[in-house]
């Protein structure tokens, strides 16, 4: 399965330094200001350290638990999107991750949480639908639209929502060049608004496309930027699905020491992402099913 998770990353902009050249043929994004969080600011950097910390080593109940406490909608936003992650990751925790979203779409009180809330809604739908648990293809069709109609162009959740549209163009509707216009929008609006770990993503799923056309030195760039910032962020959960894209176009003895190391983190996480499961030979100290 492809490496398919992403949410915001508040948290993390501008801790590393992307490199991203948003490709020749995409569209400027806005430069708006990040997605507005409670104050003070001390607080607020300690708890989303925290919250980054426990998140990017596949902790997401722990995570979306700190902000349990705080009543806004942009808490409950960003809990829902914890664990909507963890569903994908993990194929568990549909129900909690449900109710979390309700709870963020009744909070939401202007468009733009809305459409973060659709947007979410759309993510969790798609999650549902690639990972074969339940058919919700028409739901996430219907949320991404929802969250697009709320969101303006300019809007800081704008390039993730096009990220996701490019999910679905790639990964249901089966439509590479509508997924690649939806990918270079969401690679430009990344890159515009500081999101490495977005830009993280949309390199990898560029990449892959590029590799689909059998374009290997674009792909192996690409997917090798996925996987230095996915390093330098720290985001462990993320870097062995990393490793695996940066094998399928590298060469031998390359491929195997990558899949090597892959393998090493699917196992330290405990199994995590369930969907590489069949990619690493098993091993004594292999979770059950792997």
């Amino acid at each position: 399965m492809a490496d398919t998770a992403v949410s915001g990353s508040d948290s993390v902009s501008g801790s590393t330094t992307s490199g991203a050249k948003p490709p020749a043929s995409a569209p400027k994004a806005s430069t708006a200001s990040a997605t507005p969080v409670p104050e003070p600011a001390l607080k607020r950097s300690a708890l989303q350290t925290a919250v980054w910390r426990l998140r990017s080593r596949g902790c997401w109940t722990d995570a979306a638990a700190l902000l349990t406490s705080d009543p806004s909608p942009a808490a409950a936003l960003q809990r829902a999107s914890l664990l909507v992650e963890r569903c994908l990751f993990t194929e568990q925790g549909w129900p909690e991750a449900e109710d979390a979203l309700r709870t963020a779409e009744a909070l939401a009180q202007n468009d733009e949480e809305r459409g973060a809330a659709a947007c979410e809604r759309g993510h969790l739908a798609y999650a549902s639908t690639v990972l074969a648990v339940r058919d919700r293809a028409d739901e996430a069709r219907a949320a991404l639209g929802r969250a697009a109609a709320l969101l303006h162009p300019s809007a800081p959740g704008r390039p993730l929502l096009d990220f996701r549209r490019g999910l679905i163009a790639e990964h249901i509707a089966d439509s590479p060049q509508a997924a690649l216009a939806a990918y270079r929008r969401a690679h430009a609006g990344a890159a515009a608004h500081d999101d490495p770990l977005l830009l993280s993503f949309t390199w990898r799923h560029l990449a892959g496309l590029a590799l689909r056309e059998g374009e290997l030195a674009e792909a192996r760039h690409g997917f090798a930027e996925s996987l230095r910032i996915r390093e330098e962020l720290g985001y462990l959960v993320g870097t062995a699905p990393a490793l695996v894209a940066l094998a399928e176009a590298e060469p031998e003895p390359t491929a195997s020491r990558l899949m090597t190391e892959a393998a090493r983190l699917y196992r330290l996480l405990g199994g995590v992402p369930t969907w590489l499961a069949g990619r690493f030979p098993s091993s004594p100290t292999s979770p059950a099913g792997a």
